[in-house]
C-alpha cells in the first residue's frame, strides 16, 4: 500500500502535474483529469499482468480451468502477488482521497467505488475463486481503461468523442460477458462438481447458498453498472440536444445581423435608397 502511495505521488508530480500547467485547466477538469491520468495507468499495468497471467496459466487453450481446478489452495507466485497488489492499490485510495482533496460532494461516490473493487477482489481471493475473479478483472479493467483514456484525449481536444462511442458498446459487452461466465462457472461448472462439502480446511466453499451468494452479488453489481451507465449517457444526450437550438439560434441571430447590415447599406428588398445609394448614371441624370 505504502509503495502505490509513493507510485501515485511519482506519476502525479513528473506526468500529469507537468501536463496540467501546459493546459491550464478549470479546477474540476484538473480533478477529473488526474482521476483518469492515475486509473488509466493502473489499468493498463493490470491488463498486460493479469493478461501474462491468464496466458501463463493455459486459460486461453483450455477455459474450463475457471471450475475444475476448484478450490485452488495452491496458488503461482505471479497468481498471489497479483492479487495483493490490486488489494493495496485499493486500499491505499483511501488517504488519497485526503492527499488529492478530493470535494466533500465527491467522497460518497468514491468510497462506494473503492468498496465493490476490495469487496470483489477480496471475495474471490478467499473464496478461492482465483481464475473467474482474475478473468473478470481483466475484462472489466480493459473496458475502464478505455474510457479513462478517452476521457484524457476528450480534455485536450473537445471535439474528440469517438473513443466514448467504442467504449459505449464495449462497455455493454463486458457486462454481458461477465454475467456469462459468472453463470457458466458458479452455476454450472461448480453446481457439477463431485465435491459439494463446505470445508475450511481445503478452502472448498462450493455449497449452494455460496454459489447463490456469488452469482447475487455479481448481477446486482453489473444491474448497478448499467443504471449508472444509462443515467450517464441519458444526461450526455439531454446536454447534446439543449446545445444544439443555441447553437442554431446564435446561427440565425449572425445572418440576421447580416442581412440587416447590407439592408442599410444597399437598401431594403434589392432596392437602392437615395441617401449616399446613387449610382454615378442616377447623379449624371439629376445633374442634367
Amino acid at each position: 500500500m505504502l509503495v502505490a502511495i509513493i507510485i501515485h505521488a511519482i506519476i502525479q508530480e513528473y506526468v500529469l502535474d507537468k501536463i496540467n500547467r501546459r493546459m491550464h485547466f478549470s479546477k474540476t477538469k484538473h480533478s477529473k483529469f488526474n482521476e483518469s491520468g492515475q486509473l488509466s495507468a493502473f489499468y493498463l499495468f493490470s491488463c498486460i499482468w493479469g493478461t501474462s497471467i491468464l496466458v501463463s496459466e493455459n486459460f486461453i487453450s483450455d477455459p474450463a480451468i475457471l471450475w475444475k481446478s476448484y478450490p485452488l489452495t495452491l496458488m503461482t507466485f505471479q497468481m498471489k502477488f497479483f492479487y495483493i497488489s490490486q488489494l493495496a492499490y485499493w486500499f491505499h485510495a483511501f488517504p488519497e482521497l485526503y492527499f488529492q482533496k478530493t470535494k466533500k460532494e465527491d467522497i460518497p461516490r468514491q468510497l462506494v467505488y473503492i468498496g465493490l473493487y476490495l469487496f470483489h477482489i477480496g471475495g474471490a481471493y478467499l473464496l478461492n475463486l482465483n481464475h473467474l475473479g482474475l478473468v473478470l478483472l481483466v475484462l472489466h479493467y480493459f473496458v475502464e481503461f478505455l474510457f479513462h483514456i478517452s476521457r484524457l484525449f476528450y480534455f485536450s481536444d473537445e471535439k474528440y468523442q469517438k473513443g466514448f462511442s467504442l467504449w459505449a458498446i464495449l462497455f455493454v459487452l463486458g457486462r454481458l460477458l461477465t454475467l456469462i461466465l459468472s453463470v457458466l462457472t458458479v452455476g454450472f461448472g461448480l453446481a457439477r462438481a463431485e465435491n459439494q462439502k463446505l470445508d475450511f480446511s481445503t478452502g472448498n466453499f462450493n455449497v449452494l447458498p455460496v454459489r447463490i451468494a456469488v452469482l447475487a452479488s455479481i448481477c446486482i453489481t453489473q444491474a448497478f453498472m448499467m443504471w449508472k451507465f444509462i443515467n450517464f449517457q441519458l444526461r450526455r444526450w439531454r446536454e447534446h440536444s439543449s446545445s444544439q437550438p443555441q447553437t442554431v439560434k446564435k446561427k440565425s441571430t449572425v445572418t440576421k445581423g447580416r442581412s440587416s447590415r447590407k439592408e442599410k447599406e444597399n437598401g431594403v428588398n434589392g432596392t437602392v435608397t437615395s441617401n449616399g445609394a446613387d449610382s454615378p448614371r442616377n447623379r449624371k441624370e439629376k445633374s442634367s
